[in-house]
């Protein structure tokens, strides 16, 4: 049961850690749809982390990174930091998964290994999903703000979907991992308490036979 944890947390783990990249690189976060007079999509204003793109009713796009940085606000700047440690905190659960299923051969160490890459899939997923929800939640209130106008008000992108699902992958993969760890503990020191109880009734059988033969 502990095995089929394992699979199901790095497979998780490493389709989490592809959409949290393309969360992070996509400029899809917030989706403005400028409308001409003849009620037709003039331009598409795609806002990301890193970039801003406008789609042309041609098909045509063009894009651009910030130009200033400190001109960003600051929820922008918070979701680039927590995107980017997300990333690297995922990808180092990942590799201490396989460093615990592949190099440690006690099974103590290696569920502790599990135990510590579970934790680490799910502080990531805590921080996907604070980003995309903070974010999400200023679409809103932008969106229902009477005193802003219709072309600054903007649409929920695709990356925030798929930020969404991400962050759910995270926790998922996490928990999956830290159980399949606490199961290898709870089961190695039950093994070794059984191992301890047999070495105990051998060393008393034999010196109650060297009791008996002295």
């Amino acid at each position: 049961m502990a095995v089929v944890k394992e699979i199901v947390g790095i497979i998780l783990g490493l389709i989490q850690w592809i959409l949290s990249v393309v969360v992070c690189i996509l400029p899809m976060w917030r989706v403005i749809a400028l409308i001409a007079a003849n009620f037709v999509t003039a331009q598409i204003i795609c806002e990301g982390l890193w970039m801003v793109c406008v789609m042309q009713i041609t098909g045509q796009m063009q894009c651009k990174v910030y130009d200033s940085m400190l001109a960003l606000p600051l929820d922008l700047h918070a979701a680039r930091a927590m995107s980017v440690i997300s990333i690297i905190t995922a990808l180092l659960a990942l590799i201490i998964f396989m460093v615990g299923t592949t190099c440690i051969k006690t099974e103590v160490r290696k569920a502790n290994a599990m135990l510590i890459s579970g934790v680490f899939f799910i502080i990531p997923g805590i921080l996907v999903l604070i980003s995309v929800s903070c974010t999400t939640n200023g679409i809103f209130q932008d969106f229902y703000n009477p005193t802003l106008i219709t072309a600054q008000k903007g649409e929920l992108g695709a990356s925030l979907y798929i930020g969404f699902g991400a962050a759910a992958l995270l926790i998922i993969a996490g928990g999956s991992c830290a159980l399949s760890g606490f199961q290898r503990r709870r089961i190695a020191v039950e093994d070794g308490s059984e191992g301890g109880r047999a070495m105990a009734v051998a060393e008393h059988i034999k010196s109650s036979i060297l009791l008996q033969t002295s």
